[in-house]
């Protein structure tokens, strides 16, 4: 199994943006992009990790996917009362695809682990779709996800397929069409 380390994913950010552009800049200029042109798609992510939301998505738009990212603004972790839950389910139907950030800090968050249980109740597991990030160097500590979600991973020549927990394998493009 090869799961993207952090340093692997921030490449993506590097190799894409300006590198004078902050990461705040840089989210603001993905928000401001057309959004009649992306894949409707939520990509969840633990609230104070910015740069490897910037850095996922540039991971997703390499493969000439766009996508649009729905940002939930001034939400603190744990905050389960009922206009975030009401916003949050509404922006999960709002999308075709949810997309978790699975770091090593969000697969232990416990707002995080809420927001996923959430989704997996409004929309079907299989639109469901892990991105793991290891640390640099260290296993992941996620395995129990990716024995419950497809989840994304890297084949052969840096191409990126969805495995699913029963072994089947999907191209990552694929997955974003359908």
């Amino acid at each position: 199994m090869s799961i993207l380390p952090k340093f692997g994913l921030l490449q993506f950010r590097n190799s894409v943006r300006i590198y004078h552009t902050s990461i705040t800049e840089s989210l603001q200029l993905f928000k401001e992009e057309t959004r009649e042109r992306k894949v409707n798609l939520f990509l969840f992510h633990k609230p104070n990790e910015l740069e490897e939301l910037d850095s996922a998505i540039n991971f997703l738009n390499n493969f000439r996917i766009m996508i649009h990212v729905d940002w939930l603004e001034n939400v603190e972790e744990d905050d389960k009362g009922d206009s975030i839950t009401t916003s949050i389910t509404q922006k999960i139907k709002d999308n075709n695809k949810f997309i978790f950030l699975a770091t090593e800090d969000a697969i232990h968050s416990k707002w995080c682990n809420w927001v996923l249980r959430l989704a997996k109740t409004k929309i079907p597991v299989d639109d469901i779709v892990m991105l793991p990030v290891r640390g640099d160097y260290d296993d992941y500590g996620g395995e129990e996800f990716l024995q419950k979600y497809p989840y994304i991973h890297e084949g052969e020549e840096q191409i990126y397929y969805i495995k699913y927990p029963n072994g089947d394998i999907k191209k990552l493009t694929e997955w974003m069409t359908v």
